[in-house]
């Protein structure tokens, strides 16, 4: 069977030169005469592996020196706990300090759920009147507040933030799992980001942590150890058993990246691979694009069907994602939460996995107004 165009939002396809070399060395790794996925973490074997794949990295995203760079379990979401009880948690007794979020879509809701369990939560803009298809203004952060949070990319509804708010003083953390590595990043503007490296990075299993220095070792006494960052960085995220084999992957297509010619050409792609479709999207006289412009995804791109009535969608819709899978074209459904459509294309979609889906869906309307 050929290789299809995988456009699932996560875990999603992975560059084939990463699944070659990855298949290549399945039972023997760097000479080793063994497989990665039965290295001791502790080895000598293993330990080359985990610095390159950090070196890697640090490279790419140009990581200050004054940042830490952890590999940890348990997805972002887990994140969604370690983020403020490690920026913003408290000791009995201390006085609060507010942790600030903005609410662009189901993972920040998500965030900010699970922040308020700990700390004190001040939501200060969000855009959930308006179904989340717009970045909403961002105001400043309160004075002292311990952290302002953002999901820099917003996987279901398909919208990015394309100028970062002003936060002064205060740490700024971000959510940046379905668009790490999409394109540049400052990342001496942040406090701390986060990503599942299901997306961009690798497989499912780790979920990378750039936080900077003065921002660990803040947790509370009470914080369940695997929870603090100071543990993880001490012992170099092998504190306990790291996903010793996700993090070869990563270390894997983070050399591709560098093949490729870096995150600028990798960005200089997507932006191309994005304006195909968005182009098509607004010119369709089938489809469109529900994100207002200012704000839309170069990861995600949702969409719906121009003017059908509401009991005709969802046959329409199964009809496209069957049709489509057909066609080597698998995972287009839209989230079960938005329904409709989405194409995800992520940095290892190539300019011919979008090109021949707009070739479909062109020929997808030509079918449905014929009938």
């Amino acid at each position: 069977m050929k290789r299809v165009f995988n456009f699932s939002a996560g875990p999603s396809m992975l560059p084939l030169e990463v699944l070659k070399k990855a298949g290549a060395e399945i039972t023997d790794a760097n000479g080793t005469g063994q497989s990665v996925m039965e290295m001791s973490h502790r080895s000598k074997d293993y330990k080359p592996i985990i610095e390159k794949t950090e070196t890697l990295l640090r490279e790419l995203m140009n990581i200050p020196a004054n940042y830490r760079v952890l590999f940890l379990q348990g997805g972002a979401s887990l994140q969604f706990a370690m983020i403020p009880l490690n920026l913003a948690g408290v000791e009995n007794g201390a006085p609060h300090k507010k942790a600030i979020y903005v609410d662009t879509g189901v993972w920040a809701d998500k965030a900010i759920k699970e922040a308020a369990k700990y700390v004190d939560v001040d939501v200060v803009a969000s855009s959930r009147n308006k179904g989340y298809v717009v970045i909403p203004d961002a105001p400043p952060p309160p004075q002292g507040a311990a952290l302002y949070h953002i999901t820099l990319n917003n996987t279901i509804v398909g919208t990015k933030w394309d100028k970062l708010p002003e936060t002064g003083n205060v740490p700024l953390v971000a959510d940046a799992s379905s668009c790490i590595l999409s394109e540049p990043l400052d990342v001496a503007k942040f406090g701390a980001i986060y990503a599942g490296a299901q997306k961009n990075l690798g497989p499912a299993g780790t979920t990378v942590v750039i936080i900077r220095e003065d921002l660990v070792g803040n947790a509370p006494s009470w914080t369940p150890t695997m929870l603090r960052y100071d543990i993880h960085a001490k012992e170099g995220s092998m504190y306990n058993t790291p996903p010793c084999y996700s993090i070869y992957i990563i270390g894997l297509v983070l050399e591709w990246v560098k093949e490729q010619g870096g995150v600028e050409t990798i960005a200089k792609r997507n932006r191309e691979k994005a304006g195909l479709l968005y182009d098509y999207l607004d010119n369709s006289k089938t489809f469109l694009s529900p994100i207002e412009k200012a704000s839309r995804s170069l990861m995600n791109i949702p969409f719906v069907y121009r003017s059908v009535s509401e009991d005709k969608k969802p046959d329409l819709e199964k009809r496209f994602v069957q049709e489509a899978a057909k066609e080597g074209l698998v995972n287009l459904a839209g989230h079960r939460l938005v329904g409709g459509m989405r194409a995800s294309i992520y940095n290892a979609m190539p300019i011919e996995g979008v090109q021949a889906l707009i070739d479909f869906m062109e020929r997808f309307e030509k079918e449905i107004k014929d009938n």
